[in-house]
């Protein structure tokens, strides 16, 4: 890489967002444009077998791990946080779950004062991005670049966990993003022919061939450039510039993209000044509004090989099946091991589902750190839309330094509520006689919790992440806000933010779908282009 180059567009962070703004962006050949990545290239074979998300996540390869501050509802524990450090970023690490979330949630959005993010705003922008296997209907998109596909290959347990939500009083849902969310059923996922899609392959590789688009990967931005109130550009790790004569876009998500602000001087002015950092913009909602998904899992071992197994001999019988994977694109390695799942409502939902559930076919402890052998299954429940609120601050004005993550779970009181709810119907779920015909034991809890203070000591000594930080670089008009309704960061120009740190509030669900449909609608800001995403897809479909 050249001492100084000059852009139009830079992109910092290639993961879901910024693979979708550099296909976007430079589909104009007039258009110069940079993506910045900090992790390696995306290469293993393990990023493409749906499978190897069981190496991934434990994994620091292609992972970076991040823990949180000791969290005193949770026992003083400190959370594992992992975040995809790749192109694609966690797209390329996840459990390819695509799901977009309530249409509620958006209306959300809108009615608290950022116009044009409502469902009906925002729903062309997952139909341009979604290339569903089923097709195109009210609800769905056969067009777009993302792959959504069903399961090529499903574990007896997962079938059993299905019927079993059944018999708990559940709907059986085929599909978690048409007209109802609640219900349990099979996952769709960001698959191609049984191979991941993340935001990598589904739009950077296509077009990294444009002679006006420029990857760098291992290259850590170190900090924002400025003249007066606008951003130049930005300045690598190794004192590298980059600039841009149009905009930078700021897509390294929703603990690394606050933590850049701060490093560069935007934040809270008294904060910076602890650090040493001279202010730039005092914007005191950098780093604050931080919003998680806190999830806990009962574990079973199960009496027959209807899972995956953790052990060594089952691992490198699962090994086997590569063949199969690579000529056939089918077989157990295509499954994406969280299979299945689920909506349901707690006392406190109000219209639209508050729990979620995620079926995994194995024994999961410590993120699949922990791997004690044998076959087994583990549900999850979440509480969707927790009312604890978190922080990222800095540690210090080092970039090579880890921000410091407050989460702050289960402050809120109804959080906790919620989880426990969510706990007692995944419960009532493994207690059918579907699964209960294959539980050999529980393995956690070790025995069945009844009481309200036995769950809830379950939950504080057991809950973790499910990967879902939102909310630190917050959209909207008020003294929190970072960025506007355009995702212009308030009082900077030539600056904007694109990832989940936008979000105002938590998407009931997965985020990856959302973040690329954010990237999505931005591309189109940015551009200002004459035509919508929706009458662009309308013309697709007449095409």
């Amino acid at each position: 890489m050249p001492r100084e180059m000059v852009f139009d567009y830079v992109i910092v962070g290639g993961g879901s967002a910024g693979c979708v703004l550099a296909n976007r962006l430079s589909a104009d050949e007039k258009h110069r444009v940079c993506l910045l990545e900090a992790g390696r290239p995306d290469r293993s074979p393990l990023i493409q077998i749906p499978a190897g998300i069981s190496f991934l996540v434990p994994g620091k390869r292609y992972n970076l791990h991040h823990y949180t501050e000791a969290q005193a509802e949770l026992n003083d524990r400190r959370l594992f946080w992992p975040r995809g450090r790749t192109l694609g970023g966690s797209s390329s690490i996840n459990a390819m779950i695509y799901m977009r979330g309530n249409g509620a949630d958006y209306d959300a959005w809108a009615a608290a004062g950022n116009p044009g993010w409502g469902w009906r705003d925002l729903l062309p922008y997952f139909l341009l991005a979604e290339g569903n296997e089923r097709g195109s209907d009210a609800y769905h998109s056969g067009y777009g670049p993302l792959a959504v596909s069903d399961l090529k290959w499903h574990t007896e347990a997962g079938n059993a966990f299905v019927r079993a939500g059944q018999a708990a009083g559940h709907r059986l849902n085929h599909d978690f993003n048409g007209s109802q969310q609640s219900g349990v059923g099979f996952y769709q996922v960001t698959q191609k022919h049984g191979r991941r899609c993340s935001s990598a392959r589904a739009y950077l590789h296509p077009v990294k061939s444009r002679a006006n688009l420029n990857v760098f990967t291992n290259s850590q931005v170190a900090r924002l450039l400025f003249r007066g109130d606008r951003v130049l550009g930005v300045e690598m790790l190794n004192g590298r510039r980059v600039l841009a004569n149009r905009e930078v876009l700021l897509c390294a998500g929703a603990i690394q993209s606050p933590q850049l602000l701060m490093l560069s001087g935007i934040g809270d002015e008294a904060a910076l000044k602890q650090h040493g950092i001279v202010p730039q913009a005092h914007l005191p909602g950098v780093g604050r509004n931080l919003q998680d998904h806190l999830d806990v899992t009962q574990v079973v071992r199960a009496s027959a090989p209807v899972t995956f197994s953790t052990s060594l001999g089952a691992m490198l019988k699962d090994a086997l099946h590569l063949p199969e994977w690579l000529l056939a694109s089918r077989g157990p390695l295509t499954n994406n091991v969280a299979e299945a799942g689920g909506f349901a409502s707690s006392s406190l939902a109000g219209t639209h589902p508050d729990i979620q559930f995620h079926f995994t076919a194995a024994p999961l402890f410590d993120h699949g750190m922990r791997k004690p052998g044998g076959f087994g299954y583990s549900l999850h429940a979440c509480a969707l839309r927790p009312q604890s609120r978190g922080e990222i601050t800095l540690a210090s004005s080092n970039p090579k330094d880890l921000p410091l993550i407050q989460p702050n779970y289960l402050s809120a009181a109804e959080d906790l509520q919620v989880m426990v709810e969510g706990f007692e119907m995944a419960r009532e779920i493994l207690e059918q006689e579907d699964l209960r015909r294959y539980q050999k034991r529980l393995w956690s809890p070790r025995k069945s919790l009844r009481s309200r203070k036995a769950i809830e000591a379950f939950i504080r000594q057991h809950a973790e992440t499910i990967y879902h930080p939102v909310g630190t670089c917050k959209m909207g008009s008020d003294d929190d806000a970072v960025v506007d309704a355009r995702l212009r960061v308030h009082g900077v120009d030539g600056l904007r933010v694109v990832d989940a740190s936008i979000m105002p509030t938590l998407v009931s669900g997965n985020t990856n779908a959302p973040v690329i449909a954010i990237a999505e609608k931005a591309a189109e800001m940015i551009l200002n282009k004459g035509t919508s995403a929706a009458a662009e897809l309308k013309t697709l479909e007449l095409e």
